[in-house]
């Protein structure tokens, strides 16, 4: 799974930077608007290694911030799966507060909290948190009707045993949407460093940006792209093994 994410990425990137290149030469533009490839490695062996710590430095807010949107996540998924009143009161609550543009609430979550960790962490989860909502909604509500059956026919089944069987018959689909969804935490960090940030790898690309140097963008974006591989890779391993558990178990 990890080789496959990596392997995946490369060719997306090495894609991309094939057209970017075919541009240059067909258009026949200057090493000022579109670097050469002479150009990018220099540019990578100057700056790789701070850039590499900028990453690491999104990266950990990226996971607590996708960390705590699972954790909402499941909380509201599991009271809004109940068809009650309060359940679905839980649901529209959730869905209000993803109304807003998230992009349109970073100004003011950064007048109040600054420019710290706090105000990354905050927007990178809720970014985060409302794909996670739908899928974990969507899982929690539908019922495994054959299995469930048994239990409730038996008296045995209870709301933690309803859960489980639920989340084992989708373990799979959990999987690729918390997976998935460190994309969007890591975008969402970014997006909060681009934004007003002094710290992070969003943060250099802005600079980078004003500087008008392509060259640390591409560095940046592989940089950015071969670690969420990784991590991505190793919750796909994660969840591999955790059904496997789950099936071995007694």
């Amino acid at each position: 799974m990890l080789h496959k994410r990596i392997g995946q990425f490369l060719i997306i990137y090495l894609l991309g930077l094939t057209l970017l290149l075919l541009v240059k030469y067909t258009l026949n533009l200057s090493d000022y608007v579109i670097p050469g490839l002479a150009e990018v490695w220099k540019t990578c062996t100057t700056v790789s290694e701070s850039y590499f710590f900028d990453v690491l430095n999104t990266f950990y807010v990226a996971v607590f911030g996708q960390i705590i949107s699972i954790c909402m996540a499941f909380m509201v998924g599991i009271v809004g799966r109940q068809a009650t009143w309060f359940g679905s009161f839980i649901k529209v609550a959730a869905y209000n507060v993803q109304a807003y543009p998230i992009v349109a609430i970073a100004p003011i979550i950064f007048i109040l909290l600054g420019d710290g960790f706090l105000s990354r962490l905050l927007i990178a989860a809720m970014i985060c948190y409302f794909p996670l909502l739908l899928s974990v909604l969507g899982i929690m509500s539908e019922p495994i009707q054959d299995i469930e059956h048994f239990y409730r026919s038996t008296g045995r089944m209870r709301w933690q045993l309803e859960i489980k069987i639920r989340a084992f018959e989708n373990l799979g689909k959990l999987t690729t949407v918390i997976a998935g969804s460190a994309t969007l935490a890591m975008a969402g960090t970014i997006v909060a460093e681009f934004i007003a940030a002094n710290a992070g790898i969003g943060y250099s690309i802005r600079i980078a940006l004003y500087q008008s140097d392509l060259a640390r963008i591409l560095v940046a974006l592989f940089l950015i792209g071969i670690t969420l591989s990784v991590y991505q890779g190793l919750l796909e391993w994660s969840g591999h093994l955790v059904q496997k558990g789950w099936e071995g178990a007694p």
